[in-house]
């Protein structure tokens, strides 16, 4: 069935069902949905194929539940902002580079497919779990599992409107194939979105201690919750939700050393992205919610879902004194490499700030090849060195590297998606916005106070500190066009600070509607984003 699930992700079909209707008639094995759906077991198996396709969300290859296709998924919503440009020149990520995409390039249909098949299964679980005779094990199961069908289809809808804007909603199984759909208003789809979460938020387990990791709770439902208020531009209510994750007790800012690696050189944030203290039993009481993707683990991620290593670290191992070592990161490709103007800024990262050690960002490169004279030398950070992506600083948090396998192309740590700073900042994004700059400054603090970064005056609680603010905390874990296009920055900031990307302009911050849906939809008019 999860096979099913993911092929099912083409095109206009996907908004039509996930796996019924016109494909019934291949669903024979005890796999079909109504053969499956008719006890609390069945939901979990539904619901495992749910998590599958979200943790697919940047698979490159050969996905089991989704795949891109291509290289640089996760890439191409950090490129063409005002943090990093193309190191390693991707033939799949310089249309997001030189803005040259187009409503046939291929993450502009693939992530269109991927969200509309993870809402083809989420509402097809929600349909049969309406249905009578379902054998429940628990009084709660129907709920439980209705509110992480809801959970992602909110988190799926939450890629369509970033970047395409209005988009059919769709809350059911369609008894007929249909290829009339119209595109719904962004608001609404927002207040579905809403709707969703706070019955996810109502209906999740609220003690994080009790799940199996990875496995969502009510407080990763409140901060997505969070968020989509600020996109929907309801700042009391974004604040309140911000405060109940923030205020639940569950949660704390790590601000001594903890886990695996807590006895060797390290610092509290750095201790956040060592492999294996993702997860609450090794001591990370900041974590909200992980995505597990451990190395040679069941259960765990392949080769092909996570490439953040790829591309953050530098392909050091092409300079001929260089060897791959994983304490180097690994075998990287710069993909995106950091933009000068805040990695290399004392201004914007202090030295004595947490988040700028030696830990955390690696400027110091030393020769390592043991076959070179140069061995323990430090290496020179060159123009050519950096623009080419060979040497540059480089954010440890995604460096991963394993001794058995130097060349290994994945990154198997578990992927952290949400953290309680993350939340602290968002709170402090709904204050800003309604001028209550005291107690943002208040909120942002308690970052920067981990960092030992010096505190905020209420004056300098702006919108552009707090973006700047956002580089330093969660730099590649937030998808970056995202947070732009939320603050209506996406144009403005990537003029001012990117150089590789000088051409944009208002339309580029929504994407184009794939071609293939336009001209699939023969039914009604469904008309293409200004620009396109």
């Amino acid at each position: 069935m999860k096979k099913i699930f993911a092929l099912a992700a083409t095109a206009l079909l996907l908004l039509n069902t996930g796996c019924s209707g016109f494909l019934d008639e291949e669903l024979k094995s005890s796999l079909a949905p109504s053969n499956t759906y008719t006890s609390s077991y069945g939901f979990e198996v539904g619901v495992t194929g749910l998590y599958g396709l979200a943790r697919s969300e940047f698979n490159t290859w050969g996905g089991a539940f989704a795949s891109h296709g291509q290289a640089c998924p996760y890439e191409a919503l950090q490129i063409g902002t005002d943090i990093v440009f193309a190191g390693h020149k991707d033939g799949s990520l310089m249309p997001f580079e030189n803005l040259s995409y187009t409503p046939s390039t291929t993450f502009v249909t693939s992530y269109w497919n991927y969200a509309y098949g993870m809402i083809a299964s989420a509402n097809e679980i929600l349909t049969y779990s309406e249905k009578d005779g379902v054998k429940w094990d628990n009084a709660g199961d129907k709920a439980f599992y209705q509110a992480e069908a809801r959970f992602f289809r909110a988190y799926a809808y939450r890629y369509l409107v970033y970047l395409y804007g209005d988009v059919p909603y769709v809350d059911k199984i369609e008894p007929n194939f249909r290829l009339d759909y119209t595109r719904t208003p962004k608001a609404e789809v927002l207040d579905k979105m809403i709707e969703d979460l706070k019955f996810a938020v109502a209906n999740l387990p609220g003690d994080p201690d009790k799940v199996v990791a990875g496995r969502l709770t009510k407080w990763a439902a409140e901060h997505i919750l969070t968020e989509v208020y600020l996109l929907a531009g309801k700042n009391t209510e974004a604040e309140a939700s911000a405060k109940n994750v923030i205020n639940s007790g569950q949660f704390s800012l790590m601000k001594d050393r903890f886990g695996v690696a807590k006895d060797k050189p390290g610092d509290a944030f750095s201790d956040l992205f060592i492999e294996y203290n993702q997860r609450r039993p090794n001591g990370n009481k900041e974590t909200i919610w992980i995505m597990p993707y451990e190395y040679k683990t069941t259960g765990g991620g392949g080769a092909n879902d996570d490439w953040s290593r790829r591309a953050w670290v530098p392909k050091y191992w092409e300079i001929a004194d260089f060897a791959l070592a994983d304490s180097m990161g690994g075998r990287g490709l710069a993909q995106i490499v950091p933009l000068k103007w805040w990695i290399e800024n004392d201004e914007f990262l202090a030295p004595n700030d947490m988040r700028n050690s030696p830990y955390n960002i690696k400027r110091d490169w030393y020769y390592n090849n043991e076959k070179s004279d140069k061995k323990g030398e430090l290496a020179e950070i060159t123009e050519t060195r950096w623009n080419t992506g060979q040497l540059y600083p480089a954010p440890t948090k995604f460096f991963y590297g394993k001794v058995d396998d130097l060349a290994y192309s994945g990154s198997n740590k578990d992927r952290t998606k949400i953290r309680l700073s993350e939340t602290y900042l968002l709170l402090a994004e709904a204050l800003i916005r309604q001028g209550k700059t005291a107690d943002a400054a208040a909120a942002i603090n308690v970052v920067r106070e981990r960092a030992g970064a010096t505190p905020i005056t209420a004056a300098e609680a702006t919108v552009d500190f707090l973006l700047d603010e956002r580089i330093r905390e969660l730099l590649g874990e937030e998808l970056r066009r995202f947070t732009l296009v939320r603050f209506g920055k996406l144009k403005e900031r990537t003029l001012k600070y990117n150089t590789k990307t000088q051409n944009m302009d208002d339309h580029h911050a929504l994407w184009p509607i794939p071609q293939t849906i336009i001209d699939s939809n023969t039914g009604a008019e469904f008309p293409q984003n200004p620009g396109y």
